[in-house]
């Protein structure tokens, strides 16, 4: 479900919501402006299907996590990406429209800003600052795709829980996960038990609580300690390519 704003006081305080649009100067961030619209969408909303064309930029706000989840032979749709308010998906770098490739969906319910591709195409052109931004906004999801495929290769998955729980807190910039322990097995292409007892064995060692549909944190140091380093070599690239974009807890 999309519910649709179009109060410009609540644009203005949604931009200071994405870290991404923050890092434009004013005159550049004016080009973009008067085209946004403001979103409120619940979890679990597709933003894509694959085969859709994508004529849409949606940037996440606050809390508000998108996953790009890629179908498999047995219908699995496991996760590739996790995008907070660090970054934006749909047509960041593509001129004119194209095919999503992934399916693109909300992961933790929440307010977004939209923009046409078209005017961000247009608004690159006429913006040394927004066309450099986004090229490197681009870089760091590649970087970020590459990394998660050697995760998922070479680490356990106490490892890729524990990292993929670190980076959704750092995003939404809360403790409280709204995520089933069922939809984490399938993002990261487990079977269930396989998390039932990840899980079950942060629980005993006061990392995680579980709460009905919900992970809550209890210790940020013990869930850091059990993930592998994924996550921190992902944030630096970040933090090397966009200073200050990467969410800080």
């Amino acid at each position: 479900m999309v519910a649709h704003y179009e109060s410009s006081t609540l644009i203005d305080t949604l931009l200071s919501g994405n870290n991404l649009l923050s890092a434009l100067r004013g005159p550049d961030l004016d080009l973009m402006r008067p085209h946004f619209r403001a979103l409120q969408s619940a979890s679990n909303t597709v933003l894509y299907d694959p085969g859709e064309n994508v004529q849409t930029v949606y940037f996440p706000c606050h809390r508000t996590l998108v996953s790009f989840l890629v179908s498999t032979d047995d219908g699995s749709a496991i996760e590739a990406l996790l995008v907070g308010r660090e970054g934006a998906v749909g047509g960041i770098v593509s001129q004119g429209n194209l095919p999503a490739f992934a399916k693109i969906a909300i992961q933790t319910g929440g307010d977004l800003l939209c923009i046409p591709v078209s005017v961000l195409d247009d608004c690159k052109e006429r913006s040394r600052a927004v066309e450099n931004l986004f090229a490197r906004y681009a870089d760091c999801l590649v970087a970020q795709m590459f990394q998660t495929a050697a995760c998922n290769a070479a680490h356990s998955i106490e490892q890729r829980t524990a990292k993929w729980i670190g980076a959704a807190i750092e995003r939404s910039g809360s403790r409280e996960v709204p995520l089933t322990q069922e939809r984490l097995a399938a993002m990261l292409g487990v079977g269930r038990s396989y998390i039932s007892r990840v899980i079950g064995t942060f629980k005993l060692d006061g990392t995680l609580a579980v709460r009905r549909g919900h992970l809550v944190v209890k210790d940020e140091e013990k869930l850091r300690a059990r993930s592998c380093s994924c996550h921190e070599i992902v944030k630096q690239h970040f933090n090397t390519v966009l200073h200050g974009v990467y969410p800080e807890t």
